[in-house]
């Protein structure tokens, strides 16, 4: 067997396989940030199968936060949104802060909604 076969037989290999996990594992954080930004979820530690499941598992806890929150009275403490679960190569999830307004942006969406206005 050459070791071009042995090369296509391991990149063929099942993403939830051993050697691929233990290919993975062996992964930097910068390597798994670049993979996360090229959109490669079969080379992230988890299997196609295990993020469809974590997706899932997401999707079940914004429907019982969003059953509370519609059924409650609104007199009690409201509880905090479930935040989606981690997954392996993607960066920490932490909010970007938004974009000051300038004036020039004001002038643009106040002429965008009155057209032929003036904003005084």
């Amino acid at each position: 067997m050459s070791w071009r076969q042995v090369r296509v037989l391991i990149q063929h290999l099942p993403p939830e396989s051993a050697t691929m996990t233990g290919l993975r594992n062996a992964l930097s954080p910068e390597e798994y940030e670049e993979q996360a930004k090229n959109g490669k979820p079969e080379k992230a530690s988890w299997s196609v199968d295990q993020q469809l499941l974590a997706g899932i598992s997401d999707a079940v806890r914004d429907l019982q936060y969003i059953t509370v929150v519609a059924n409650s009275d609104g007199k009690g403490r409201k509880p905090t949104r479930p935040e989606p679960m981690r997954r392996p190569g993607v960066g920490a999830g932490v909010p970007k802060k938004r974009e000051q307004l300038t004036d020039q942006h004001a002038e643009f969406l106040f002429n965008m909604l009155n057209p032929g206005g003036s904003a005084a």
